[in-house]
């Protein structure tokens, strides 16, 4: 019996997207790997069509005091910031999605976007669990043990969290953020 690596009609598979090159190199690295020979991109094929349900999750302007100058006078946003920073999300959230459905358009695979608003950690987690999601895939920054401490890793919440097995996919060697190092004498 031959091992497959295709996704199963009826398998569903979530890739979490944002406007980072490592969330498209793990869209793409799913949809090259998981949906080889699947039926949406086999001409004729009568059997229900794989298809990736592509996740967006966009943090909440939070509406809080800005303190300014030394004397301690606050700053309130107003509404009409608040509309203007939520319809910039708004555009920035289509702009992403869209992105990605051509992604999967371009490798003849069939997708659904999901746009979600709160803590990206939590909301995909929760996505995974209410669409019963098998499997999530996820892109990784490759912070160090140090930077992820302080700044988070959803990749890392979500191995943890998700309702369902997570693959997170690193990008390839040497293509990540170059960093000079010299040395003074």
């Amino acid at each position: 019996m031959e091992a497959s690596t295709t996704v199963q009609t009826k398998t569903r598979v979530m890739v979490a997207v944002d406007e980072s090159d490592w969330s498209s190199y793990a869209l793409t690295w799913a949809l090259d790997h998981l949906f080889i020979n699947a039926p949406s991109t086999v001409e004729g094929s009568e059997a229900e069509a794989a298809m990736v349900t592509l996740v967006h999750v966009t943090q909440p302007f939070q509406h809080i005091v800005y303190p300014l100058g030394p004397a301690g006078a606050t700053y309130y946003v107003s509404a009409s910031v608040m509309e203007s920073v939520k319809k910039a999300q708004d555009e920035s959230s289509a702009a992403i999605l869209s992105r990605a459905l051509q992604i999967c358009k371009d490798r003849m695979v069939k997708a659904e976007a999901v746009h979600l608003t709160g803590d990206p950690k939590d909301m995909i987690c929760q996505a995974t669990e209410k669409m019963h999601v098998d499997l999530l895939v996820v892109g990784s920054r490759g912070l160090g043990m140090v930077k992820r401490a302080f700044l988070g890793s959803v990749s890392n919440y979500c191995a943890h969290h998700a309702a369902c097995p997570v693959m997170i996919v690193k990008p390839p060697r040497g293509s990540g953020p170059k960093v000079s190092v010299s040395s003074s004498k």
